[in-house]
């Protein structure tokens, strides 16, 4: 155990050196999907509401695969603290395996998507509209599943800085590609929403690089990429046990987003243009929580591969309260300022723009709702994650947002005058209930105290 605890101002200092650089590299992601949405928007409101449907869905399918790059986080840091650099090597090579054979086993689900997206009610044009994206941006998943280890390798050395840069480089250059591609500037062909998946695919290959290169310039110590094709079946089942539950809770979670989005599909083109805009706005703003709660992962998992559970406890006292703030000021941003936030994603000139925005400034005041529960309940599986603890935080969010969520949200839809407001407040009743089981688990049960 730590010899020293630290004060919660030592807490919060280091918290913020290694969460400012995850949160930026967070929001410039973000930039990806926002740009996306942005100019899908000024080019009609039939590609918007393709790219919102097929965003979702690639969001689906990537979270998923992701399970396993979250769980290299915690293993790093905890083989970090203990001092053990061929560890570190061997979970990250075998997070990187098991990264490559999910995205094959996700790619053909993205190349046949239409008739998915048909089989559940969608429009069938908004249907093949989403599947062009799809087929082209679905290659981007093999670099992005991998950039996604390599983030949590550096972010685990606290070595964050680097993923800031390299995700705002990919965010301007997949702005750049889209105003060349999807609109025809400067003497490119005009593709519509296939010109926003090669921008797409052509960003995640460059992030990629750039994390490559700069592993083997400034970290070499770890012989990161040496002999990669040589296999190590026990790290490997290691990341495997830890990662699974992990891309089977994401899938859980995006999962219900997706259904909501499928959901409100069913009830109009314009409803689901509206809802693209505002979880478009409100993941952006969710960047903020997933980067202070990958903080807290790599400082739970430090101080868990100490045993030091004083700074553990601190520490996550700590990372709720800098959510906490967060959420208080995006929830005075979402009911104040509802109405300019949606119009910037419509051109001035589109027709349907005013009814759009009268339905998204309803979704954004359910959205300033839910903040509160989805940024308490990202930052408690953080923490759970630091400590390696994955496969109970799975089972309690497949009930909150299955068993309850997502039928609160088809009853209150569907069955009252609520539409698509009462499928946004499904998403409340699943994030919340999930919210108060993790924040239990974390605080009040602590069965990893006992591991």
């Amino acid at each position: 155990m730590s010899a020293t605890v630290l004060s919660l101002r030592g807490h919060a200092r280091a918290m913020l050196l290694l969460s400012v650089p995850l949160v930026g590299s967070h929001l410039a992601h973000a930039l990806i999907g926002l740009t996306d949405t942005v100019m899908l928007g000024w080019y009609s409101i039939e590609a918007l509401a393709a790219g919102a449907l097929a965003n979702s869905f690639f969001f689906t399918l990537f979270v998923v695969g992701s399970g396993f790059s979250h769980a290299v986080m915690p293993m790093v840091a905890s083989a970090a603290s203990a001092d053990n650099p061929t560890q570190v090597r061997r979970v990250t090579r075998m997070g990187l395996w098991l990264s490559v054979i999910a995205g094959t086993a996700l790619m053909p689900i993205m190349w046949w998507s239409a008739p998915i997206l048909r089989l559940l009610g969608q429009n069938p044009e908004i249907a093949d509209l989403a599947q062009v994206y799809l087929r082209i941006a679905g290659w981007g998943m093999f670099p992005a599943l991998l950039v996604m280890v390599l983030k949590s390798y550096l972010a685990a050395l606290e070595r964050a800085q680097v993923i800031f840069w390299v995700t705002v480089v990919g965010g301007v250059g997949n702005a750049a590609g889209n105003w060349l591609l999807i609109f025809g500037n400067w003497g490119f062909p005009e593709l519509g929403i296939a010109g926003a998946g090669i921008a797409t695919l052509l960003n995640h290959c460059l992030m990629l690089l750039g994390l490559c290169l700069f592993i083997r310039r400034k970290l070499p110590q770890y012989v990161l990429f040496q002999r990669l094709w040589r296999s190590d079946w026990e790290a490997f089942r290691a990341v495997y046990k830890l990662g699974w539950p992990i891309g089977l809770t994401h899938l859980a979670e995006s999962g219900l987003f997706t259904a909501t989005a499928l959901m409100v599909g069913w009830i109009g083109t314009q409803q689901l243009a509206a809802h693209g805009i505002a979880m478009q706005i409100t993941s952006t703003m969710f960047m903020v929580h997933i980067g202070l709660s990958q903080a807290a992962t790599v400082r739970a998992g430090r101080a868990f591969g100490r045993d030091d559970v004083p700074n553990l406890l601190r520490g996550g006292k700590v990372a709720i309260l800098c959510s906490l703030l967060m959420i208080g000021l995006t929830m005075l941003l979402f009911l104040g300022l509802p109405g300019p936030l949606i119009g910037l994603f419509l051109s001035p000139e589109e027709p349907q723009a005013q009814a759009i925005i009268r339905i998204g400034i309803g979704l954004m005041a359910v959205a300033a709702l839910f903040q509160l529960a989805d940024g308490m309940q990202v930052m408690a599986m953080g923490l759970l994650r630091g400590v390696q603890d994955t496969r109970t935080p799975m089972i309690h969010a497949v009930v909150s947002y299955w068993a309850l969520g997502m039928p609160a949200g088809y009853l209150l839809g569907f069955w009252t005058p609520l539409a698509e407001i009462g499928v946004w407040l499904g998403l409340v009743v699943g994030l919340f209930c999930a919210a108060i089981l993790l924040q239990h688990r974390f605080w009040v049960r602590r069965r990893w105290m006992a591991d």
